[in-house]
Order: C-alpha cells, then structure tokens, then sequence
C-alpha cells in the first residue's frame, strides 16, 4: 500500500452512492472534502461501480473518443532547479543524456512522428526554469513551420514563462502551455525549493491572459496525504486548466524520491475517478507513470480518463504505440484526430 495514503486506501468501506457523485459532477456542484476522500479511500471492491459512474461523466463531455498527445524532450539534464522527482534536475545523479535545445530540423521531425502516432498534440518540452531568449525563438520558429504545414496543436513546456514570452508562443501558433502545479501547496517545500507552487499557479495564469489553453497537473505519489491530493484536484478545477495530466510518480534513481512507493494499481484508478469527478468537462490524461504503476490495468484507466501520452516520456520509456492503439481499440474507443 502506498504510503502517503497510510494504509487507508483498498480497506474504508464509505457507504457512497458513486451515482450522485457522478449527478453532482454533471450539474457543475463541487465534491466535498469528504467527498473527494471518500473516492480515494473506497474499498477495493468499490472500483467497478466508481468507474462506472466515473464514466457517466466522462462519457457526457467525450463519448469513447481518446486523444493522443506525444512528447519531445527538447532539451535535457541540464536543469538548474532542485525537483526531487526530475532525473533531469541539478540535485540528481542519475544517467540521463545531456543536451541544450534541439535544432529545427530535429523539433519538425518530431511533429511528423507525431502525426504518424496519430497524435493530436505535439509537446514540445524544454527542462530548465524558463526559456532564454536563444531557446524561445527556437521553438517559435519550429512553431510556425509546424502549423503552416502539420494537422497538430502543438502544446509547449518551457518552464516559468514572462507575460511577454507567453504572448509570444501565444503569437507564433502554440496552443496549449504546460506547467504542472505537481502537488499541494502544502507539500511543495518538501519537492522543491527553487522556485514556489505560486510561481507555477501564475505562469498557468499568465498562459490564459495570453490565450494558450492552460494546461496543469500533478504528480500522484509524492508524499502527499489523500487530504492534500483533493485539495490539489479542487486547485485545478480554481484554475481552469483544460488539461489536466496525472502522472504517477516514477522513482528514478539517483533521485530525492526514489525510495518513494508506486501508486498501487486500484489506488490510481480511484485517483483518475476524483479528478473526473472534480474536473468533469476537462481533459483528464493518463500520463507519466502509467505503464509503471496501473500495469496491467492500464485499459481501465480509459472509463475516467479521455487522453494519454503515446510513446516515450521525458527520460522514461513508455508503451509501444502500436500496444497503446491496440488498447484504446480492444476497449471499443476509438482515437479523436485533431481538428485544428
């Protein structure tokens, strides 16, 4: 059992009627605290059902329709902040390749491949605190390029942004900006120290002023207590981020967190159910961790979630594309092609 759930998750029997929930989340009524800890700590045999109504709401917004986003690590190890979860930061010892932006030619071969895994979103990712001004116009070059030629939307995460970097991306074609809130406010000292959890609300921020779909999530499996992941889903649903990737963490070591626990299988699912519940109409993606740590119950995850990465992460392998594709078809869903 994972730790920062103490031993609660898989053994509380909560009387909940998963039904209403589901009624509540499609009348726009928020979870409770209560609620929200209910899902996250109902017994094991509870799932089924909880899917089920997870998928009402899920169904209402998507129908069966999934979509695909693909990422490329546009620039690795070489990160000055001291996230305990990075393998790419600056307080990290393990082996990953070290690299500053990629050229042009690279970032467009990268969107084809996207294309290819029928992808509806590119992501561009750059690891640092935020973009130079060298790297910026790297990627708004790539950007325009992309969208003159390519059917994406092309989602950056560059770091902390300016309100004149944002404008910029926004100009240039990005549609989407990624910066993940990660974990509650509560518990962000103890990931991080170089920069601060409202630094990230207001680079989300910032992207909405300038008109980039904002996206943000978190990273489930930090030490965080089920108390704190509600109130992380709740922050979101306050921010209005389109886009809400739940990743679960991946220890990798040579890393702060590597002695950290996966995310038991049921347990994640429960997680990716709150975050419906609680962010009914927004884009819920399975995303890093999920090979990992719902294993083979990856294919159930789809009944809560509406969107998942195809292909590698950041410095992790994941799934082979044509097993993703095969999934999503085995689960009688079918892949939603981008419409730009």
């Amino acid at each position: 059992m994972s730790e920062q759930f103490g031993g609660l998750a898989g053994t509380v029997s909560t009387g909940m009627n998963w039904g209403e929930l589901a009624d509540k989340a499609l009348n726009g009524e928020q979870l409770t605290l209560a609620e929200g800890l209910s899902v996250l700590q109902a017994d094991d045999d509870e799932v089924l059902p909880l899917l089920h109504a997870a998928f009402q709401v899920r169904k209402h917004y998507y129908g069966r329709k999934v979509k695909l986003n693909m990422i490329l690590n546009a620039k690795s190890g070489l990160c000055p902040e001291d996230c305990g979860y990075c393998s790419q930061s600056i307080v990290s010892t393990a082996s990953v390749p070290k690299y500053t932006l990629l050229d042009k030619e690279t970032l467009l071969a990268g969107a084809r491949e996207a294309v290819n895994r029928q992808a509806g979103t590119y992501c561009i990712v750059a690891a640092g605190r935020g973009p130079t001004e060298r790297e910026l116009g790297q990627v708004i070059d790539a950007v325009r390029e992309i969208r003159d030629t390519m059917p994406l939307k092309i989602c950056a995460c560059l770091g902390l942004l300016s309100e004149e970097q944002a404008d910029r991306l926004q100009d240039a074609g990005v549609h989407r900006y990624n910066h993940n809130l990660n974990t509650s406010r509560e518990n962000y000292k103890s990931i991080t120290t170089t920069h601060t959890y409202d630094q990230r609300v207001e680079t989300v921020e910032r992207a909405k002023r300038s008109g980039m779909s904002p996206c943000s999530g978190v990273i489930v499996g930090m030490g965080e207590s089920p108390e704190e992941l509600v109130e992380t889903a709740f922050a979101l649903r306050e921010l209005d981020a389109d886009s809400i990737p739940i990743n679960f963490l991946n220890p990798i070591p040579g890393t702060p967190l590597a002695d950290k626990q996966l995310t038991p299988p049921l347990q994640a699912l429960k997680t990716l159910a709150l975050f419906r519940f609680i962010c009914p109409s927004k884009e819920i993606r399975v995303a890093g961790g999920r090979e990992l740590n719902l294993r083979s119950l990856q294919p159930l995850a789809l009944y809560a979630a509406n969107s998942l990465f195809v292909g590698d992460y950041l410095t992790t392998e994941g799934q082979a594309v044509d097993a993703d594709h095969k999934l999503i078809a085995d689960m009688g869903f079918e892949i939603e092609m981008c419409a730009l």
